[in-house]
């Protein structure tokens, strides 16, 4: 009995240190996606910077914070080297033809391909939320390989998930670029860190509500929650007449 709590308690710290090291790298990524950018942007226009100057300045955060990531690692990251290359095309787009609105449409350019890229994955032996999920939770790969391998409705909520967050980013993606074409270029830097907040809180909050109501989250942090109904397992038995 005692063995099996130390068991228990060991999975219940595994599955913390595993969440507060997701909850680490979202913070960072934050930080130097969003916040910076848009703080110094206002920053550098207070000084007295142009638009386009402010705005080429800006985007170099998330562009220094992809890099040292790559460093950090000593791993060439595919993702990392397209944000990149996006960063470096639009700089160099609106430095050749003037115009800060094309450095403030980057942005939706960005996330409609990266929206694109997660809706090409649903073609791929994996899609994007399932190896996100394995990213955030390295200790449960093995486990949810066999879940993936052997549970098709598991399966089907990842590939859900996967169209959700697509869709969402592409609706988030047409807005950022509407914004960039229509409002005041001052404004944008401001709306565009908001919008961030709120495609990512609406997103994540109806993947929880999916993740809780399917009993995945159960499955995933074993005691950190209760699965609303019958249990997967419970379900199967009943319906075999076994219960």
């Amino acid at each position: 009995m005692a063995a099996l709590r130390d068991e228990t308690e060991l999975a219940q710290d595994s599955n913390q240190r595993e969440q507060t090291a997701a909850r680490r790298q979202f913070a960072v990524t934050l930080l130097c996606d969003v916040v910076l950018p848009v703080g110094l942007y206002y920053a550098l226009r207070s000084a007295g910077c142009s638009e386009l100057v402010s705005l080429l300045i800006s985007a170099a955060a998330p562009a220094l914070s992809t890099g040292y990531s790559i460093v950090k690692q000593r791993k060439v990251d595919s993702v990392g080297l397209f944000v990149i290359a996006i960063l470096v095309l639009a700089g160099l787009g609106s430095l050749i033809s003037g115009s800060p609105r094309l450095a403030l449409a980057r942005g939706g350019w960005f996330t409609g391909l990266i929206a694109l890229w997660i809706l090409g994955s649903l073609f791929t032996s994996r899609p994007f939320t399932y190896r996100a999920l394995k990213t955030l939770l390295p200790g449960k790969s093995e486990a949810l390989e066999g879940y993936w391998r052997t549970d098709p409705q598991f399966r089907r909520i990842w590939r859900g998930l996967t169209v959700l967050w697509g869709c969402g980013l592409l609706v988030d993606a047409a807005l950022r670029v509407i914004m960039a074409y229509t409002l005041s270029v001052d404004t944008v830097p401001a709306l565009d860190g908001a919008l961030y907040f709120v495609t990512y809180l609406v997103l994540q909050v109806i993947t929880h509500i999916i993740l809780h109501r399917t009993g995945v989250f159960q499955l995933l942090f074993p005691g950190r929650g209760r699965r609303p109904g019958r249990s997967r397992a419970s379900a199967e038995s009943k319906d075999d007449g076994t219960a």
